[in-house]
């Protein structure tokens, strides 16, 4: 099991497992201004959720602002993706298995051109393309229809398989929440991504200690969540998922191939953004009010006005 600090002195020379590992990014590199850029995506795609809440008065803001930095360092970053053919053989997959967080992957593919941002203005409407739970039958960009907790990442295995099977080089991320481990489905796909050795399979957790009814711990405690995957014969890493710098270089770690799957628990904050609402249990699904709407709008527009100055200054 690897920290993060791990992964990042491991540049150039051989990391703890053995391998020549440089972690290199291919699009953006590790200077300050491209990781700002990151923060700003992250933070317009917050913006996107607050659009949502605006149409429809109500959603899981909790989980979508805790897992966002990560989904938005996979489309912006990491995968292979291309939102004018989002069905290209080759692309890489993403799978959100905790689909009531839903307004984080819409903030992210709207941000990416998946489809126009007007559509955001539809959340919560009847026949909407962008509902509570994704539906690949309405969005592009949407592999799995997911909601119904641990499914997520058996299809994510089988996809991986599939992949595998048909000798593509695509790579299947898949994000659960830490609360949908109670499910025992998960860890069948757990043993069989081991078995088949579905090295192209990067899972993410977002742990942010939090669920519906209070904490995780305290609904159903699945500590240690690292070592167990590990048991499994999973490759495992801790990261700050709330963190740029510990997402991309996490995602550059995971470029490796070793024969095993890789599970990445990300320590992340609940409402991550929405200081109101961080680490509050209440704020799993939030009913805001027009006013909470409009002062989180202009917190979320000063920060990247804040992140734009830092980056004119440094570049």
């Amino acid at each position: 099991m690897k920290s993060i600090s791990q992964v990042q002195g491991c540049r150039s020379e051989k990391d703890i497992a053995g391998s020549n590992f440089k972690i290199k990014s291919d699009q953006f590199g590790y200077g300050l201004p491209n990781m700002t850029e990151l923060e700003i995506k992250a933070t317009k795609c917050r913006l996107n959720v607050i659009r949502m809440l605006q149409s429809s008065g109500h959603g899981h803001i909790g989980g979508a602002f805790s897992a966002i930095d990560i989904v938005s360092a996979l489309y912006f970053y990491k995968m292979r993706v291309d939102p004018k053919d989002p069905q290209m053989e080759n692309r890489d997959r993403f799978i959100l298995s905790a689909g009531h967080k839903c307004m984080a992957q819409y903030g992210v593919l709207a941000e990416k051109g998946y489809f126009d941002k007007s559509i955001l203005d539809t959340y919560g409407k009847l026949h909407s393309m962008i509902p509570g739970h994704p539906d690949m039958h309405k969005l592009p960009g949407i592999e799995a229809n997911t909601g119904a907790l641990g499914h997520g990442m058996a299809i994510a295995a089988g996809m991986a398989m599939a992949l595998k099977l048909n000798k593509l080089n695509s790579k299947v991320y898949v994000m659960l929440g830490d609360g949908e481990l109670a499910e025992g489905s998960n860890w069948e796909a757990v043993a069989a991504a081991s078995k088949f050795g579905l090295d192209k399979l990067v899972v993410f957790i977002d742990n942010n200690e939090l669920q519906i009814s209070g904490k995780v711990v305290d609904v159903m405690d699945m500590r240690p969540v690292d070592k167990k995957f590990r048991a499994f014969g999973w490759e495992v890493l801790n990261i700050n998922g709330n963190n740029i710098f510990d997402i991309v270089s996490a995602l550059d770690y995971s470029d490796r191939t070793n024969g095993k799957p890789l599970m990445i628990l990300c320590k992340t904050t609940k409402s991550k953004g929405l200081p109101m609402g961080e680490n509050d249990p209440e704020f799993h699904f939030w009913k805001p009010s027009k006013e909470d709407l409009e002062k989180a709008g202009r917190m979320l527009s000063k920060r990247i006005e804040s992140l734009q100055a830092g980056l004119e200054e440094v570049v």
